[in-house]
């Protein structure tokens, strides 16, 4: 009894008042930038690379999009002319800080099938890092489908998108495979996807309550998913204490309609944030590199 007072307690602030779950989902600029520095960003990383998965300078493209009014800072690693032939990785980033932050695991996927085998787009949000606006959830959607349409406009084709979401990223990825925009991707990897805000809600308080009380969020990755025809690759952590692997995770991968094609990835003591270095950086990157292309995947 004493514990659902207390968690009813805590629930007061977010019922009574105007501030809600959004503002715990968006969390930008935790370390505050006037540039990027990337390979010289000496913030806090979840892991970092050694220099055998060095970018060439001259294959890292930053530059800006506008989405909606808003300046949204990208990269693009590959060679910007031969996007028109090249298969490209769209990397939707998690929901903290900003590209020095995820700029690791950008550096990885740029290595997988061999160094600028496919080329990596990634941007940050309206609010985060350098782009102006406020993070919303249709601005999540407006932001990658910008750069989804500045992939197209360079000759990138639908076969040859493939779309990746890591935590609140898998939000994008989800939607724009379920409802697609300017591109539809050909396949989609969720790394610790989130199963709605609904769920979220729940996880937190410990109570059935409408998710609508403390959040305005419509997204539901785990409905949004039950549209996907395209083959689908999930990534999680048994040991997710952001987000559970058996109420988040399981929960998408369960509702993906097609049983032959759909592939999971359950990595045995991994947290939210490390799944690519528990897997191992080269195994993580022949697990990637053989959904790309349609052979075994085998792990552990």
């Amino acid at each position: 009894m004493k514990k659902l007072f207390f968690v009813t307690y805590l629930l007061i602030p977010f019922i009574f008042t105007s501030c809600t779950l959004d503002n715990f989902l968006f969390n930008p600029n935790t370390t505050e930038i006037s540039e990027y520095k990337f390979d010289n960003y000496r913030g806090e990383v979840d892991f970092i690379l050694d220099s055998t998965y060095t970018i060439p300078q001259n294959k890292i493209h930053l530059f800006t999009l506008n989405s909606a009014g808003n300046t949204i800072y990208a990269i693009y690693i590959g060679d910007l002319n031969t996007i028109v032939k090249d298969t490209v990785i769209m990397y939707c980033h998690g929901n903290k800080d900003h590209m020095d932050f995820y700029w690791q695991r950008a550096k990885l996927l740029a290595n997988v099938g061999g160094k600028n085998r496919y080329g990596v787009m990634m941007i940050d949000y309206r609010g985060y890092g350098l782009s102006s606006g406020k993070p919303t959830e249709n601005g999540l959607y407006e932001d990658v489908d910008a750069a989804l349409l500045w992939l197209k406009n360079k000759g990138l084709t639908n076969e040859r998108l493939i779309i990746y979401g890591f935590s609140m990223g898998t939000a994008p990825a989800t939607e724009l495979t379920a409802k697609p925009r300017s591109l539809i991707p050909s396949k989609i990897i969720l790394e610790a996807p989130f199963a709605s805000a609904q769920v979220m809600v729940q996880d937190a308080t410990k109570l059935a309550i409408p998710g609508k009380f403390v959040t305005n969020l419509k997204i539901d990755n785990a409905a949004e998913i039950k549209k996907v025809t395209q083959p689908f690759l999930w990534l999680h952590g048994t040991n997710d204490d952001f987000l559970s692997i058996k109420t988040h995770g399981e929960i998408v991968f369960k509702n993906y309609p097609n049983p032959n094609t759909k592939y999971s990835i359950r990595v045995s003591g991994a947290n939210h944030s490390n799944v690519p270095l528990i897997i191992g950086f080269n195994k993580y990157c022949e697990i990637i590199n053989n959904f790309i292309n349609n052979k075994p995947i085998i792990y552990p």
